[in-house]
């Protein structure tokens, strides 16, 4: 025990600091090869812009970071991990690799690869929608929007862990070179249904409906430096380019051009959150060519917004005459989705590509862009920001159900534990409930639910406690944080009876394989008292090793967890490879010989949860003057040897399997209530305090 302690303030004195981005130029050029281009880092953030040439000059096509040095979102192992992310100029994720991680689900277990596979999701979705993580293969079958991306069986809580650091890294980058990170994702931005009827001239005066003329010296002096001149500059008094746009929402606007029918139909078929932005050409020059395939994204013409490029395309719109003085051309119905986060109360802008080419054979294209603002009063729209709370709310939302039966059960559990007098008191029906409980443990609460509570929580702990500081990571897995939190408000009643009796997945396999011994003939072997004393301190030990280890910041402590057979058997439902296989098996055969001999001898987080239990407030098992001294009867029935020849309990060695208490509630079983019965007296059972 001392060594414990002692291994713990040596942890406290040697923990290490937080870890940081681990990829120099020489990294950023493995993941980046030619033709891209590792441009200079940045000189206040750990951000490598890509770069490729095109048309002569390099543009920027990514900003590559590791999401460490933005998001240290602790995982299950306690450390944050770390990706690879390049986020390109519009947003979208062009790049995302793992780095490296502490995950235990994919340690040993699932393997990296599924992890790897999840993360590369994300490569051509957009950090300006909210990503969420659904069930495995949804997307594939179809049933999950373009914003989620698959989940993976056994791995709920990883998977949200992940998403999040993937998002909010991303988010801080966006902020910083992209303009958007601010921004509200999901934000619902609608125009109000009130109607103020308005000619085309007063929309017009008001620059609700704006014409753009675009001079042929504008255009020169964006081609200025290139030795481009316009080869057709045209009549000094006509523009290079004339157009109107608006936008068709509002329904002053709309229904002024189109007429309320149309209107009213445009809407119905953008749909819910949608946008129209009418684009119409004059002029020498257009935007529109001729050859404009509907229903495709214009080549010519883009629609930027706080820096990034809303996506936009033809809404394939049946050409119908509009409004005689507005069709003077070619024109265009852009239509924006819901999920481009595009916002019509603020400032946005319409930019126009323009191309010319110099050389005869291989002639090269040099294409710049001129950008017009266009705005309306915030006051015509409504604007509804979704609270949805932090991410992890959303694996509470999803696992409602889950929570619910869990916490159904354990509302079940504590009056029939509190009350000795009753069900507990009646060996047959209580033998029957036990078993169904234990049954409910490890096929619900285990195979199911996914709830196992294991030493790498601690782990996980002691990591954020001396390096990260953030227990966040303890909310993405809100059944098992429900079984958490029920275990610890029992230590101080109960002691580590509660988890280790009833909760543990893998303790309810043990018992129920114990079952096998009697019809296999097996006969289960007595530890010598001695050597018993001797072995239950090795957990104690192994317990050190793994937090010591983990404080450090070590890797050693996720190897040393392996000690846990859980993982395997629960987790992983035997899947595995063969080494650890055999050993959960070889532990449950060890059971058949020696009861739940890993849970008295090996097992840390048991280890844990007797120091944590020795704070009980109650020496709540019923005791006799009788018991130990002649009465051993009690002694001689508990398989966990948790009763000394003394009668008094042991309870950091109790399973709180209530066989004694049961014993001595029966005047048919326990020894002093026979023979007091012999003599006509009657016994009333008194708590005696442990010494």
């Amino acid at each position: 025990m001392r060594f414990f302690f002692v291994s713990i303030f040596a942890a406290l004195l040697l923990a290490h600091p937080a870890q940081a981005g681990t990829l120099e130029r020489a990294g950023m050029e493995k993941n980046f090869p030619p033709p891209l281009v590792v441009g200079e880092r940045d000189d206040r953030l750990p951000i490598w812009p890509i770069l490729k040439q095109e048309a002569g000059s390099y543009e920027v096509v990514a900003y590559a970071f590791e999401s460490i040095d933005f998001a240290r979102i602790p995982g299950f192992g306690g450390t944050a991990p770390n990706l690879l992310i390049a986020l390109a100029p519009d947003g979208t994720f062009r790049d995302a690799k793992v780095i490296a991680h502490h995950e235990p689900v994919f340690l040993e277990g699932l393997g990296s690869e599924p992890l790897f596979a999840f993360v590369e999701q994300y490569v051509g979705l957009s950090a300006r929608q909210p990503i969420r993580v659904g069930r495995p293969n949804a997307r594939g079958s179809g049933a999950a929007p373009a914003t989620t991306v698959d989940g993976i069986s056994m791995a709920t809580a990883s998977t949200r862990v992940i998403n999040e650091t993937m998002l909010a890294a991303s988010l801080a980058v966006a902020r910083e070179k992209l303009g958007f990170g601010a921004v509200n994702a999901g934000l619902r931005v609608e125009a109000k249904p009130d109607v103020e009827p308005l000619s085309l001239a007063e929309l017009e005066r008001r620059g609700w409906i704006k014409r753009w003329r675009i001079a042929p010296a504008e255009v020169d002096a964006a081609f200025a430096g290139t030795g481009l001149a316009d080869p057709d500059p045209g009549p000094p008094d006509e523009p290079f380019a004339a157009l109107t746009l608006a936008y068709l929402n509002v329904p002053s606007i709309g229904r002024a051009i189109l007429g309320e029918a149309a209107q009213a139909r445009l809407m119905r078929e953008i749909g819910p959150g949608g946008h129209a932005v009418l684009v119409i050409s004059s002029g020498r020059w257009s935007p529109i060519p001729e050859d404009f395939l509907l229903g495709s994204v214009p080549e010519r013409l883009t629609i930027q917004q706080g820096g990034l490029t809303v996506n936009a395309r033809d809404a394939a719109w049946e050409r119908r005459d509009l409004a005689p003085d507005l069709a003077a051309g070619p024109w265009t119905l852009l239509k924006i989705g819901d999920a481009a986060g595009f916002d019509p109360s603020a400032p946005w802008s319409l930019s126009v590509k323009v191309t010319r080419e110099r050389g005869q054979i291989f002639p090269e294209k040099v294409a710049r862009e001129i950008a017009t603002e266009y705005r309306l009063p915030p006051e015509l729209f409504t604007r509804e920001v979704p609270d949805d709370g932090p991410s992890w709310t959303d694996s509470w939302r999803a696992r409602g159900v889950e929570l619910g039966i869990i916490a159904a059960a354990l509302g079940l559990l504590v009056p029939v534990l509190a009350r000795q007098d009753a069900l507990v008191a009646q060996p047959r029906p209580f033998g029957l409930f036990r078993l169904g409980f234990l049954a409910f443990t490890l096929g619900f609460v285990g195979w199911y639910a996914q709830a196992q509570l294991s030493i790498v929580t601690l782990v996980g702990a002691a990591r954020a406690l001396f390096q990260t500081g953030d227990f966040g990571f303890l909310l993405y897995d809100p059944p098992s944080l429900l079984i958490w939190g029920f275990v610890l408000a029992t230590l101080v009643v109960w002691g580590r009876g509660t988890f280790c009796g009833w909760l543990c997945p893998f303790g309810a396999l043990q018992e129920f394989f114990a079952f096998f011994a009697k019809p296999l003939r097996i006969r289960q072997i007595t530890v010598p008292p001695r050597l018993d004393r001797a072995l239950r301190q090795v957990k104690y030990a192994v317990l050190a090793a793994i937090l010591l280890a983990a404080a450090l910041g070590s890797p050693l402590a996720d190897g040393f967890s392996e000690i846990e057979p859980f993982k395997t058997a629960i987790t992983l439902y035997f899947v595995r490879s063969w080494p650890f296989v055999l050993y959960a098996v070889g532990l449950l055969a060890l059971n058949l010989f020696v009861y739940k001999g890993f849970c008295r001898y090996l097992c840390p987080l048991g280890a844990g949860l007797a120091l944590a239990g020795r704070l009980r407030l109650l020496d709540w098992i019923p005791r006799r003057a009788e018991c130990g001294s002649p009465c051993q009867l009690c002694k001689v029935r508990c398989r966990y040897g948790a009763i000394e020849p003394s009668g008094q309990i042991d309870y950091p060695e109790c399973f709180q399997c209530m066989e004694c208490v049961t014993i001595i509630g029966d005047p048919h079983q326990c020894v002093p209530q026979v023979l007091a019965a012999k003599r006509g007296k009657h016994l009333v059972p008194q708590p005696v305090a442990a010494e």
